[in-house]
């Protein structure tokens, strides 16, 4: 039967995996992991995209010598972060890490150069320091964009190299702040007031399912597919949904919380809500908020393993499940919670802030990153609905959280919805079923998901019906985010 090869770029760790499809099923297994960690150089933050390409090149050939009939591979990878290459395809400078402390203030001056209603109307983009946009604003001044012959996204870096063919894929260049939703192309007029060089995008944008070229090293005859090159676009493309009446959550090292719409939002309501518009996979749109998510917890693991106590992620659910709900309730989005350090000690502060019980140890503090990211993911799809006219009536949480069996329980505790959990691998698969629609296999996005259902195991939540404790907690919840920004806003301009 038809092989395929997914290597899915994760923030924490990247991985090769392989599916196989008879026609009416499709089985994955994982080939190769590998960790992706953050080169740190003082306080700034870059990638190692030598390491990333020599694993994936390592991972391809060991899938080389297990899997039959391998027709292609799909590279998919994190929004935002990019590399700067010169006309040899050489790195100008290493790839920014998109939690950088040089992009702190870049949300600022990005809507000092343009009028921010005017430039969400264009690109539809939730206003983050993370941004592509944000980035580069950063570098202006540094003589690295002026050594630059283009700027490629990560999967498109590494799909460059593996196939000898530079472009960029449609959904990931629409997480730069950079990208017309509307029109479909680069935003010129943007790209123009904030000072940047057009030649950065002279790299020709294709559709998901464009196949590049075969593979420059072993095995041979291997197409490399440009699939979805972003990680969530892929991740919602693998959701299991029957309708359009659903909410979707991916989890991972962020959470992408939304509904799927035909046509992108940018109206003020959407922005201020701080909502953001993404190229889907079949002509959909996301509409979604970027939601910190399990990141928070690798973050207070590295910190704890500093400490001597190496837990995994069972032993803190595990943990978590044990320890009292609600007790302590924080905003994952707010600012001291977004750039690498102490989390838990951050986490703490906050508390304290708000006047509440502070969390202490490993138990209690992974506890209420697990409540808050749920009252978080009840805040933004109550929005999201709201904003798009669109009923939630089911939430699907795909991804590494689908795992979490805390976070999916209070997920429908909280939103009062059923979560269906599922499938774990959800951007991977998102990846393995673009390659097999451009190999021809399946005709559309509708049987792709069904080939999905028919092939992976989920899990169902019901809420319990008794919502007391969780709507009381909610309350609390937008009490707690309330003040929160009130300090914040305080802060800045003190």
């Amino acid at each position: 039967m038809p092989g395929y090869l997914a290597v899915d770029l994760g923030a924490e760790s990247g991985r090769v995996l392989a599916g196989a499809f008879d026609g009416e099923r499709l089985e994955v297994r994982e080939i190769h992991r590998f960790a992706n960690r953050p080169v740190r150089d003082g306080d700034d933050l870059t990638w190692d995209l030598k390491a990333l390409h020599e694993e994936t090149v390592r991972g391809i050939g060991r899938a080389a010598d297990r899997v039959e009939d391998v027709r292609s591979v799909g590279i998919d990878g994190w929004g935002s972060d990019f590399g700067l290459v010169d006309a040899d395809d050489r790195l100008v400078a290493a790839p920014w890490h998109h939690r950088t402390p040089r992009t702190a203030a870049m949300v600022a001056e990005l809507q000092k150069a343009v009028e921010p209603q005017a430039l969400y109307d264009v690109t539809g983009t939730q206003f983050l320091p993370i941004t592509t946009a944000c980035q580069l604003l950063a570098m202006r001044g540094s003589g690295v964009l002026d050594r630059a012959d283009r700027l490629l996204m990560l999967p498109d870096l590494i799909a460059g190299r593996l196939s000898g063919v530079r472009r960029t894929e449609q959904t990931i260049a629409s997480t730069t702040q950079l990208w017309d939703i509307r029109r479909g192309e680069w935003a010129a007029g943007v790209i123009d007031h904030l000072g940047l060089p057009r030649h950065l995008f002279r790299a020709e944008v294709v559709p998901a399912g464009t196949a590049l070229a075969d593979l420059r090293t072993r095995p041979e005859r291997l197409a490399v597919v440009a699939v979805a090159g972003h990680d969530t676009a892929c991740a919602v493309a693998a959701m299991p949904s029957t309708g359009d009446d659903v909410g979707f959550v991916s989890c991972g090292t962020w959470s992408l919380v939304g509904v799927e719409t035909t046509a992108p939002i940018t109206t003020p309501d959407a922005r201020v809500a701080g909502f953001t518009n993404e190229l889907g996979v079949g002509g959909r749109f996301r509409f979604l908020s970027n939601v910190n998510g399990l990141w928070l917890l690798q973050e207070s693991r590295r910190v704890w393993a500093g400490e001597g106590r190496d837990l995994g992620y069972p032993e803190l659910t595990a943990l978590a499940a044990g320890s009292a709900p609600y007790r302590s309730l924080i905003d994952p989005d707010h600012p001291s919670l977004l750039s690498p350090g102490d989390v838990p000690g951050r986490i703490a502060a906050l508390c304290r802030l708000t006047g509440q019980p502070v969390p202490t140890g490993p138990a209690e503090v992974t506890r209420c990153i697990l409540d808050s990211l749920a009252c978080k993911y009840h805040w933004v799809l109550t929005r999201a609905s709201a904003i798009s006219g669109q009923p939630v009536r089911t939430v699907h949480l795909v991804g590494g959280g689908a795992a979490n069996t805390v976070l999916c329980r209070l997920t429908a505790e909280l939103t009062g919805l059923p979560v269906v959990a599922g499938p774990y691998e959800a951007t991977a698969i998102g990846n393995l079923l673009v390659q097999i629609m451009a190999d021809g296999k399946l005709s559309d996005l509708t049987e792709a998901r069904a080939l999905v259902r028919s092939s992976v195991p989920l899990r169902r939540y019901e809420p319990t019906g008794d919502s007391t404790g969780a709507d009381d907690a909610y309350a609390r919840f937008r009490d707690v985010v309330t003040r929160l920004a009130t300090e914040t806003l305080r802060d800045e301009t003190n």
